[in-house]
């Protein structure tokens, strides 16, 4: 990629992080309190929905930035010579290296957020793996979708998405993955949320799963399903439309 084209990515990403949370971030509260183990109503109902909104703010602009320019780097360096086939496989390696960068810079705001959303206390010291098993497997679905989507369309009306066009993809490529992947989210926000000697404080992902299998069946490991894909197929539409029409202008 060109140095213009990285900037593009790093500016373009960090605008679109910043819009979407701060557009969303009501939804992603009432999405934690439903997913608490302390139930909706205990982790504070609707009351303070815009708790932790200063931690995400700081957070989203490098958060994003650094996924994108990530992101399109390794899918540029990884285009070069590849087949037509290998695409979305190009794609989720590129997805999942973003995600590693900016879970980097997402850590600290993550837990400063939920606690604020939920306030119980919780260990810090296994953050980064809870949210790269949670945010990996999200992007290994959403972004291969979403750039597919925007090939079809571009091959059946004949020249390149536009932004509104690839902010729908965003839309339908982020709901199929929040709906497959709310069970990890589950998980990961009851460890994050646990108390210290509980069974979730250990962190493990798969024993939460089991866990909350046992207890509350299929209902909870999709509690909070429905917000969830609202949240995401809007954010998708917000946060990869804005992303598109930024670096378009900077370009």
């Amino acid at each position: 990629m060109e140095p213009r084209e990285s900037w593009a990515a790093l500016a373009a990403g960090g605008i679109a992080g910043v819009s979407v949370d701060l557009i969303l971030f009501p939804l992603d509260t009432v999405k934690t309190r439903l997913q608490s183990p302390q139930g909706f109503r205990k982790a504070g109902g609707f009351r303070g929905i815009y708790a932790g909104v200063p931690s995400t703010a700081i957070g989203s602009f490098p958060n994003a930035a650094a996924f994108f320019i990530t992101y399109e780097n390794v899918k540029s360096m990884l285009h070069h010579g590849s087949t037509s086939y290998l695409t979305p496989a190009t794609h989720m390696v590129a997805a999942s290296l973003g995600e590693v960068v900016a879970c980097l810079i997402r850590v600290p705001s993550e837990v400063v957020k939920q606690r604020a959303q939920v306030s119980p206390p919780s260990s810090t010291l296994r953050i980064l793996s809870h949210i790269l098993y949670h945010e990996i497997p999200f992007s290994l679905l959403q972004f291969p979708l979403w750039e597919s989507l925007k090939d079809l369309w571009s091959w059946k009306q004949g020249h390149v998405v536009d932004s509104w066009q690839s902010a729908v993809c965003g839309a339908f490529a982020g709901g199929f993955a929040a709906a497959v992947t709310t069970p990890l989210d589950v998980a990961k926000t009851r460890i994050m949320l646990a108390k210290a000697g509980s069974s979730n404080a250990s962190g493990n992902v798969l024993a939460a799963l089991g866990g909350i299998w046992r207890t509350q069946g299929l209902s909870g490991l999709f509690a909070g399903v429905v917000p969830r894909m609202a949240a995401i197929s809007l954010g998708g539409f917000i946060f990869l439309g804005t992303y598109e029409k930024t670096r378009q202008l900077l370009l």
